[in-house]
């Protein structure tokens, strides 16, 4: 089978500024992989490369062994999307969720609207009534369950989650993780994702690589947080101090 994301001798540049030297990995089918590491340390900018979102890179991302620059723009939306931090940030204050979610389904001719719309909006767990409301109407768990809806209403093969619950109260963030866990379960979509948090890697992910001044230092399972299996320094001292916290709490 080939592999759903390949990303091979990445590297990006903001003027004299080096971001990504030169990083590489592979995500397995219907794998959940986590990129942490401290602020500044590339993760969101390989997100956004892979998204497209920035285009000034060098090296290879492919999908499914095609590779994204070979992509026509509708090609890319319907292979990959992108469930950013900030949920009322990513949606349009003056579009109505079914404003939201029809749109993608009309460009790219997609069949029945309303029933995809009321099928994406039971998959997320929120009332169809919830259609005709705006985002200053919804709760910020709400509102991250339609940005949810719409990354997922073109049933991409990958979906990208840049720290999708940071921005929520905690209360609602295990909410939101778990409809990630079952909507990965029953659509069988492969997550890169994103993460200053180890408690949610452990959660979510399969496997995850620790970042540091743009390169990955380590990629590790999740069953090498908890006895910290980490082997180069900084990752062990990145688990060791989040162990620490979560032992404080």
């Amino acid at each position: 089978m080939t592999t759903p994301l390949a990303i091979e001798n990445l590297s990006m540049r903001f003027g004299a500024v080096t971001v990504l030297p030169d990083v590489s990995f592979e995500v397995a089918p219907g794998e959940c992989f986590g990129l942490v590491g401290e602020s500044g340390s590339g993760k969101s900018t390989i997100l956004l490369c892979v998204s497209m979102l920035l285009s000034g890179w060098e090296g290879r991302i492919a999908i499914g062994g095609r590779a994204v620059r070979d992509m026509s723009l509708m090609e890319r939306c319907r292979s990959l999307q992108m469930v950013f931090q900030d949920p009322y940030g990513s949606l349009h204050p003056r579009q109505s969720v079914r404003a939201a979610l029809s749109e993608p389904v009309r460009i790219h001719r997609l069949g029945d609207v309303d029933a995809r719309l009321e099928q994406v909006m039971t998959d997320v767990g929120l009332p169809v009534s919830f259609l005709d409301r705006y985002p200053h109407q919804l709760s910020g768990g709400q509102r991250q369950r339609v940005a949810i809806a719409r990354a997922l209403i073109l049933e991409p093969s990958i979906l990208l989650l840049d720290e999708p619950t940071s921005a929520l109260d905690v209360s609602v963030q295990a909410e939101i993780l778990n409809l990630l866990q079952r909507l990965r379960a029953e659509k069988g979509f492969t997550c890169l994702m994103v993460s200053h948090d180890l408690a949610v890697v452990d959660y979510m992910c399969d496997r995850f690589a620790v970042m540091q001044h743009g390169e990955i230092t380590e990629i590790l399972p999740r069953s090498a947080i908890l006895p910290n299996a980490a082997t180069h320094p900084y990752a062990r001292q990145l688990i060791d101090a989040s162990i620490a916290y979560e032992n404080a709490m």
